[in-house]
């Protein structure tokens, strides 16, 4: 991607010198004992990216999901500490947190232009960089989960060690297999403002686990879709994107898929309890975000046929 010298955005929260809270509520302070159960996240919508994207359970917990920095010395123009220690980092990682920043800018500028086509207003999602563990609206957040949102504080977390496993243990390397995740999380803060995911949520409500499911996957494939249409426009309108860019975006979606997850974790898949959609689904959906760029087309709701 040529992302250097691009704009970075200004909604970066940085976490990362914050002590991890307690899941107990000791010490660091957390939530309660609810707050051990990965399922709080998937009862108030929280996901994790892609990766996204990855969301809960990709990354490990649930055995399907990937869900989604900047420090506190130098390079850390953007940033807001949030309190805390002054951040130790490494030169890759104070690169990876500028060329966070940069992508969360341009997801910015692609949505706030959708929005004005739509007669309304988009408004920024922050993100937020942390080390293990960090407290959110949605529960307890640890980086065990992947990237993942939070609309109850319309948040995007990433704890940026994710990126060494979707490199290493996913097999899915490059920057723009990367941005794809952010740009997955922030597609569930599109959903949220145009609420999507309210409707998702009361409608799961009435919903066996199943059929709850089913809906959770159209809700994932439709952000992945929504990644696509802001590759779309990084390509487009900015000219952001490289020769093989899109193949590490492809890949990074295959590699998250529940049935891959599933197939490496426990040797078998079982489709009922999909929550994010298969590699190909994955794939299918972000190609029809990055070859059309348009939001009708990303109605995975009304669609027979995933």
């Amino acid at each position: 991607m040529r992302w250097r010298g691009q704009r970075k955005s200004s909604n970066v929260e940085d976490r990362r010198g914050m002590r991890s809270p307690s899941p107990l509520g000791l010490g660091g302070g957390g939530g309660g004992l609810l707050n051990l159960l990965p399922m709080v996240f998937k009862l108030f919508g929280v996901k994790g990216g892609i990766v996204a994207v990855l969301a809960i359970g990709a990354y490990g917990l649930l055995s399907g999901n990937l869900g989604s920095m900047l420090g506190g010395g130098s390079g850390g123009e953007n940033l807001s500490t949030g309190g805390g220690q002054p951040v130790k980092q490494s030169a890759q990682e104070q690169e990876l947190v500028k060329f966070v920043s940069v992508v969360l800018a341009d997801t910015e500028d692609t949505w706030h232009q959708l929005f004005r086509k739509m007669g309304s207003e988009y408004k920024e999602p922050n993100l937020v960089l942390f080390r293990g563990a960090t407290k959110t609206a949605c529960g307890f957040g640890q980086a065990a989960m992947g990237p993942f949102y939070c609309p109850g504080d319309h948040k995007v977390y990433i704890d940026l060690s994710f990126f060494d496993d979707l490199k290493k243990r996913f097999k899915a390397p490059g920057d723009f297999a990367q941005a794809y995740v952010i740009a997955h999380e922030v597609g569930h803060h599109v959903q949220t403002l145009l609420g999507i995911s309210k409707e998702v949520h009361k409608a799961k409500a009435s919903l066996s686990e199943v059929e709850g499911n089913k809906l959770s996957v159209r809700q994932e494939l439709q952000a992945d879709c929504f990644a696509g249409i802001w590759a779309f426009n990084a390509d487009r309108s900015r000219q952001l994107l490289e020769s093989g860019d899109i193949e590490e975006g492809l890949t990074a979606a295959s590699a998250i898929g529940d049935d891959r997850l599933q197939k490496q974790s426990k040797g078998y898949v079982s489709p009922d309890s999909f929550t994010h959609g298969s590699s190909a689904q994955r794939v299918k959906w972000f190609q029809v975000g990055f070859q059309n760029g348009d939001l009708k087309k990303c109605d995975t709701f009304a669609v027979s046929r995933l």
